[in-house]
């Protein structure tokens, strides 16, 4: 039996560029998933068991970076 690579993905809009975010994993209850940030050349990537919690870190690290970056 094959099992199947599956993610979500989600864009948000800004006034200087796309972020795109992908979702990998949390497929069932408990079980730990990766989420991928990117803006322009920035990629940000996290693991975690809980998907919004590990969604919203993700984006946190990549606001971090981007303010550190003066962008």
């Amino acid at each position: 039996m094959q099992k199947e690579n599956r993610f979500e993905m989600f864009f948000l809009p800004s006034k200087k560029g796309m972020i795109r975010v992908f979702i990998y994993g949390f497929d069932a209850p408990g079980s730990w998933g990766q989420v991928f940030a990117q803006y322009h050349e920035y990629t940000i990537n996290m693991k975690g068991y809980n998907k919004k919690k590990t969604i919203i870190q993700t984006l946190n690290k990549l606001n971090e970076r981007l303010i550190n970056e003066n962008l």
